[in-house]
């Protein structure tokens, strides 16, 4: 018999005999061996407001007046906060995590022998129904979008996000191909975002890695646009060091500060205006260039002058007694990356944001490894889901691999097994991503366009139906289904060919029948 591996600690990294020697960056994030790097930062008495917007202190009005003069943004772009995560290696997302079906959608069940090569024994299938009841019991319809009962993704996201939070969730899976064990899938939708208008207070794009796209896959060629690269966020202190206040935070205390900037430039405008020097032009020119620096200045005292706006170790949301994660749990190393980017993303310091976790490449010979691996992604994407329901906030949440895997039919029955079966090799036909829309006002409405929460459809075989959909044999174009449906939650479909005019996703009826929820917010959040 085929001896199993047992190393299940979502840490441990995955080494095939039928797998070249990891040689890239990439290679060794894939399989586990390189995780985002993380420093703790204890939480201080600073550390008392969730919202930094509830935290600056009072600008002066006539200071803050001349702030939009001056190109400074307090906002961001007023966009829905765009998270996504990128599962390196080529993780499970179809039938075990969330549900899919046939044409019908989630709930037009495929066979049990397609069930089976995604992971489900023929027990755990969503068509069984309880005698009793007349209803499945491994349908789980707590967001929405429907996940299998004893889903690790699911069974993570309900720990860390509340019952308030999740009564205000939906979501859509797309059955899609892509290749194995690779970032060359141009999977990550971080350019179209920001092409789609998303846009943060201090930064555009972040991402955990330090690659074009922020992750570990790569972005679609057409939309890359190098001046607003991701920039690498990965621990607490990334976040924390992209301020400098100046020595006078310290010297004094915040307000303080604040109040010296305001001095400075209410000075400098009136000796500007003062002596009125020849040409007007050039007047103008120096006047702006004068004053809008102190402005900014004041400005970013006035915001970022109190260390815990930006630190996520500081925020008791986050971290603490009352906090997502407890100081223990903060330890993991994948838990500061993802608090990180959410910091900036939910609190609009950045437009969109990508974590990488790496080690899902997990057909181990057994289900324990992987099913440890999910459980922990999908605590991380409910501590996002939670984050912004205490912000109050909506979120899009995107989840992609590189890929997927498939079983053979044999059962794991240990204790984190939990009797499915195992994991016996990739297999891209089993592949999926799946998206997730909070809003703080109540879950979003559907269009009705789209059946059964379900973009395309699987085979009953199991395997995606590659003529379903335009995303279902194309990571291009998957990408552009995403962007669009993050438009529509703006009721800004209608800009999708002129934002992208080489969009390979048809004519207006065609992209009507791929948007899966009505408009959640209109102008400025």
């Amino acid at each position: 018999m085929k001896k199993r591996f047992k190393n299940t600690d979502p840490n441990a990294p995955l080494l095939y005999p039928d797998h070249p020697l990891p040689k890239s960056r990439r290679d060794f994030i894939r399989q586990g061996l390189m995780t985002g790097a993380a420093g703790v930062l204890g939480p201080g008495i600073l550390g008392l407001f969730a919202n930094p917007n509830q935290a600056y202190a009072a600008l002066a009005g006539d200071i803050a007046s001349l702030r939009d003069g001056c190109g400074i943004t307090v906002q961001g772009a007023g966009k829905i906060p765009f998270i996504c995560f990128d599962l390196a290696g080529g993780a499970n997302i179809a039938g075990s995590n969330v549900l899919v079906g046939q044409q019908g959608g989630q709930e037009d069940f495929i066979s049990t022998a397609g069930y089976s090569k995604m992971g489900l024994p023929g027990d755990m299938v969503p068509g069984i129904t309880n005698p009793g009841t007349g209803v499945s019991e491994f349908i789980d319809r707590t967001m929405g979008l429907l996940f299998h009962s004893d889903s690790a993704f699911g069974r993570g996201i309900r720990e860390k996000a509340s019952v308030g939070a999740l009564s205000n969730v939906d979501g859509a899976v797309i059955p899609a191909r892509s290749d194995n064990d690779t970032g060359n899938n141009p999977h990550n939708p971080m350019y179209g975002i920001w092409r789609a208008g998303a846009d943060g207070e201090l930064l555009t794009l972040i991402g955990s890695r330090s690659s074009e796209s922020g992750g570990n896959s790569m972005s679609p060629p057409m939309l890359m646009d190098t001046s607003v690269r991701p920039t690498k966020v990965d621990r607490p202190s990334d976040v924390t060091g992209m301020v400098d206040t100046g020595k006078l935070v310290g010297m004094l205390d915040q307000a303080d500060v604040v109040n010296v900037m305001e001095s400075i430039a209410r000075i400098s405008e009136q000796k500007m205006a003062a002596q009125n020097i020849g040409t007007v032009s050039r007047d103008e020119v120096i006047r702006d260039m004068v004053n809008c620096g102190y402005i900014k200045s004041a400005d970013l005292a006035d915001r970022y002058g109190n260390p815990a706006t930006l630190d996520p170790a500081s925020d008791p949301d986050i971290v603490g007694a009352s906090g997502i994660f407890s100081s223990t749990e903060f330890n993991d190393n994948e838990f500061q990356k993802t608090a990180s980017v959410m910091k900036m993303v939910v609190n609009g310091f950045a437009g969109a944001g990508t974590v990488t976790m790496g080690g899902f490449d997990y057909h181990t010979g057994d289900r324990s490894t992987g099913e440890t691996r999910d459980l922990r992604a999908g605590r991380c994407m409910g501590a996002c889901i939670e984050y912004a329901h205490r912000v109050g906030v909506p979120l899009f949440l995107y989840v992609f691999s590189d890929g997927s895997v498939a079983s053979n039919g044999m059962i794991d029955d240990s204790m984190d097994g939990r009797g499915k079966g195992v994991w016996t090799g990739d297999n891209s036909s089993t592949a999926a991503s799946f998206f997730l829309v909070y809003n703080p006002s109540g879950r979003p409405g559907m269009t009705g366009a789209v059946p059964g929460r379900q973009v395309g459809w699987f085979s009953a075989n199991g395997s995606v139906n590659t003529s379903s959909s335009p995303a279902a044999n194309n990571p291009n174009l998957l990408v552009e289904t995403v962007v669009m449906n993050y438009m529509a939650l703006h009721g800004e479909q209608n800009n999708f060919s002129a934002a992208f005019p080489s969009q390979g996703l048809g004519n207006s009826a065609m992209r009507d029948s791929l948007t899966v929820f009505q408009s959640i917010v209109s102008g400025v959040i």
